[in-house]
């Protein structure tokens, strides 16, 4: 009997043949290590931000940012990246990312239109940062990315909490409607947690109702990560950064994928929709020091 290993777990296999992309999937999953090769380390040590998804101690998927000098992240071996930033108190993965726990991450060069995915088991390093041991690598086309540039901002304060509830508000709904990239963090049936980027026009992420968000999912690299876990697992956490302040505002839910033809008619570009039920949010100020400049819109971008 002959056997095909896959770096893939049932979810994502779903989810694969559902948009009849198998052959491409397992071409693309070559490309998925359990270790950092060298152009991915010196790519780490030139960001200035990590996006990091984990569950906290109810569960609940969250999505959030970590920030720091060039050099805050590294490679020390090809097993492991090490972090010098931790969760603020007032970030609702804090608490969590104190202790071990399944972690996924994607570092982003929104300059370069790069971004590389590393997910993993963290945990502390007794210094306020963190240590995450790497169980899944894989470098990301640049589709949809916005370009923008890092600006420091010295009169940056600590990260506050502004607001927190059950559903957004309109001034979230607000800023959810007019977002041009978000992240989202989903957790796969053993645990491990993925990060991911999601980027379009303003007005691609609709915030329908107090309780939920839905956007559509373009053509991507067939892998299928983030639908795949959401084909097993439902939850989910988003970030929406706040480019000109600093801020974030953080949604935790549970997600579904619209798999249907007309779900794919429904938006310029989509192959398919998904709709998150908000469960949480949280909307912090000076979640990061950093502002960035104004985007220049990806040619990736359905119009």
């Amino acid at each position: 009997m002959i056997t095909t290993r896959t770096p893939y777990h049932p979810g994502e296999r779903t989810a694969q043949a559902r948009a009849g992309v198998t052959d491409r999937a397992d071409h693309a999953g070559r490309s998925i290590r359990d270790t950092v090769p060298a152009v991915a380390a010196r790519f780490l040590t030139e960001r200035r931000m990590l996006v990091a998804g984990a569950a906290d101690r109810d569960g609940r998927v969250w999505a959030t940012q970590l920030s720091g000098p060039a050099g805050f992240l590294q490679a020390p071996d090809e097993r492991t990246m090490t972090v010098a930033a931790h969760p603020a108190e007032a970030d609702p993965l804090a608490e969590a990312l104190a202790r071990p726990a399944q972690l996924g991450t994607i570092a982003l060069d929104p300059a370069g239109r790069r971004r590389m995915r590393l997910n993993g088991r963290s945990t502390p390093d007794g210094r306020g940062g963190l240590v995450v041991h790497a169980e899944e690598v894989v470098s990301n086309c640049p589709k949809y990315i916005q370009r923008r540039t890092p600006l420091d901002r010295p009169g940056a304060g600590a990260p506050r909490t502004v607001a927190s509830g059950p559903v957004l508000s309109t001034a979230q709904r607000l800023a959810a409607a007019t977002a041009d990239t978000f992240f989202i963090a989903t957790a796969g049936p053993d645990g491990r947690v993925d990060a991911s980027h999601r980027g379009g026009f303003p007005g691609f992420l609709e915030a329908v109702a107090p309780d939920r968000l839905r956007w559509p999912e373009y053509r991507g690299n067939s892998m299928f990560l983030t639908l795949g876990n959401l084909e097993l697992d439902p939850r989910a956490g988003l970030l929406l950064p706040d480019w000109e302040t600093g801020g974030a505002l953080l949604v935790t839910g549970e997600a579904r994928t619209d798999w249907s033809e007309e779900a794919r008619r429904s938006a310029p570009g989509a192959e398919r929709m998904v709709e998150l039920t908000v469960t949480g949010v949280r909307e912090l100020a000076d979640a990061t020091p950093l502002t960035w400049t104004d985007p220049e819109y990806s040619p990736a971008n359905p119009r």
